[in-house]
């Protein structure tokens, strides 16, 4: 297999194929010295110049490099023993002597979208049997390049008369990926879910009950420092959670077909008009103004005896001071009518502030929004970059109520904010003052997913100061120094919710799984483990097929969860030929199942 990337994906991945799955991997990086890459366009200049300033004689795989790459790829071993290529650009040559037309599959996660297409349209050209992961950020884009890449491996099938190699593209994305669990573990009370095949799987986080054994997907680890079991424990026996009782454990809750009136009800709802012209302020003052005007028509009427419409009708011709006096007219009328006036005279700055406000409205219709001053419960969500902006999206679509921090008047993710309505407050986090601007006192969660550790972590440690127990959710790249802040803010803050994620560690199991040709649908986070959601077909599975549900369950490894497509699965079914399933599994037990 053949990773090539520019980030910590590529070298997370390459070494979840080899020390997971078993596979030979050969690594393909950017040289050292251009760790920060140049634009698309300058690569193609440099990749030219550099053939000119050196000349490397080196054999990849027992292959020597073509000598149209001399200068352009250099060999080396990865940490893990895999080998490594450095190259400026992904041209032909390179693919071809990082063995691409002898590959099973090929994983493209370079940062960027375009790169990573040239090389698949390349890749597919040498090597029709090739399975391509792509890391592709714009999912329409990405498609439409799925679709274009299986076509062509389709065409050359039958141009070869070969129809029994399976050629797949699958496009993904590690803010997709990752977004859901991140999104999940900043709120407490909203399960953990994974839409897949027709299928709503819901898992929560919950103390165990006795009785929850076949639903038990895994236990977290000890609270209590003296304990002895600190690891969380992924598909565990149903002997040991009856033995964990009491213990936190994340549950399957329910599984049901995705969909249906409730969703639907949800997604349709439409914020109405009124709410997005005019302040909740401002339509509170115009509701009780009116009530005022009703209530002085009623006076009128009963004063009087005039009829109910003449009587409202006098009303507001007092409100605006177009009626006569009511000079020697009775003392209740004259009262009455002193009081409409008074009314009219509050009416008429609401009346103009409302004009104001919808004028307002219209005119910075793209402006940001900001913080109402009531707000409260929400999640505070730092960092709108790829991995915000998916978060972001993930939030709304949970009606999660959010307030974006971001430094960067140009990030990606400010247009989605506008879009959806988000209030935004522009400012460095680190400074004082912003976190208050974004109401973290008030805030139920907050998610920092800024690209800096540093920065995520010094914006953790400052809203623990104004809030101890709020729960904190931190985007950490370094694992080491990710398990260390966890452990030290969860002893630190034993009363408050603490968890620290990495987008490439989340993501990782994904595209190698999709590398190995299995569907793999999802993921959840297990502290500083990842659960996977995976389609599978029963037909040539041993430890499958002719089995009942519960004798195909292998704790620590796998659990079927239920047939693709129906929401009832008894657990006495016997697994056939034909059967799709969704299990549960683990990395390991992903690698036992091929």
């Amino acid at each position: 297999m053949v990773v090539c990337g520019d980030d910590g994906l590529a070298h997370r991945l390459a070494a979840e194929l080899r020390g997971v799955y078993g596979e030979q991997v050969t690594l393909v990086v950017p040289p050292a010295e251009r760790a920060a890459r140049g634009p698309v366009v300058g690569r193609a200049r440099a990749a030219s110049a550099a053939l000119l300033d050196r000349v490397v004689n080196a054999a990849v795989g027992g292959r020597p490099i073509a000598p149209g790459m001399a200068g352009t790829v250099a060999a080396a071993a990865g940490p893990v023993g895999e080998p490594v290529l450095e190259a400026v650009e992904l041209t032909e040559a390179v693919l071809a002597a990082a063995g691409v037309e002898r590959a099973t599959a090929l994983a493209l996660v370079h940062d960027d979208d375009e790169t990573n297409i040239r090389a698949a349209l390349t890749a597919r050209r040498l090597n029709p049997r090739l399975r391509l992961v792509l890391r592709l950020y714009n999912r329409r884009l990405g498609q439409h390049i799925e679709e274009l890449l299986d076509q062509a491996a389709a065409l050359a099938y039958d141009g070869g008369g070969d129809t029994d190699v399976e050629a797949s593209t699958t496009v993904l994305s590690d803010a997709d990926t990752a977004a859901p669990a991140l999104a999940a573990t900043a709120l407490a009370g909203t399960s953990k879910v994974v839409q897949t095949e027709g299928l709503l799987l819901r898992a929560v986080e919950r103390p165990l009950p006795a009785d929850s054994g076949l639903h038990t997907l895994a236990l977290l680890s000890v609270s209590d420092p003296t304990a002895g079991d600190q690891e969380p424990r992924l598909l565990p026996a149903d002997e040991e959670v009856r033995g964990a009782a009491g213990r936190t454990a994340i549950v399957l809750e329910q599984v049901s077909t995705a969909g249906g009136p409730e969703s639907a009800a949800r997604g349709a709802g439409v914020v109405p008009w009124l709410n997005s012209l005019f302040s909740r302020r401002l339509r509170w003052s115009l509701a009780g103004l009116v009530g005022c005007v009703l209530a002085l028509a009623i006076a009128l009427w009963a004063v009087t005896g005039i009829q109910p419409v003449r009587a409202f009708y006098l009303t507001l011709l007092d409100m605006f001071a177009i009626d006569d006096p009511a000079v020697g007219a009775p003392l209740g009328r004259q009262l009455l009518q002193l009081l409409s006036a008074l009314v009219g005279l509050l009416l008429l700055p609401v009346l103009l502030a409302a004009v104001l406000e919808a004028l307002g409205t219209f005119r910075t219709a793209t402006s940001l929004r900001r913080p109402p001053r009531g707000l409260g419960g929400h999640v505070v969500l730092l960092g709108l970059g790829k991995i915000g902006t998916r978060v972001l999206t993930r939030l709304r679509e949970l009606n999660v109520p959010v307030v974006c921090v971001e430094s960067d008047p140009e990030a990606r993710g400010l247009a989605t904010a506008r879009r959806l309505r988000v209030p935004v407050v522009l400012g460095d986090v680190t400074q004082e003052g912003v976190l208050e601007s974004a109401k973290i006192h008030r805030a139920q969660a907050l998610l920092a997913v800024t690209s800096a550790d540093t920065t995520n972590l010094e914006a953790a440690l400052y809203a623990r100061t104004v809030r101890p127990d709020l729960r904190v959710v931190l985007r950490l790249y370094d694992d080491d120094f990710a398990t260390a802040v966890y452990r030290t803010l969860r002893a630190a803050y034993p009363g408050a919710l603490t968890r620290s994620r990495s987008v490439t560690h989340l993501a990782a199991p994904a595209f190698a799984g999709a590398m190995l040709g299995r569907q793999v649908l999802g993921a959840v986070a297990v502290e500083r483990q990842v659960l996977l959601f995976a389609a599978v077909d029963v037909d040539g599975h041993p430890m499958l097929e002719g089995r009942t549900v519960d004798q195909a369950f292998r704790p620590g490894s796998w659990r079927v969860l239920a047939l693709a497509g129906r929401s009832d699965t008894p657990a006495d079914h016997v697994l056939a030929k034909g059967d799709r399933v969704v299990v549960a599994v683990t990395r390991r037990g992903l690698a036992a199942l091929r």
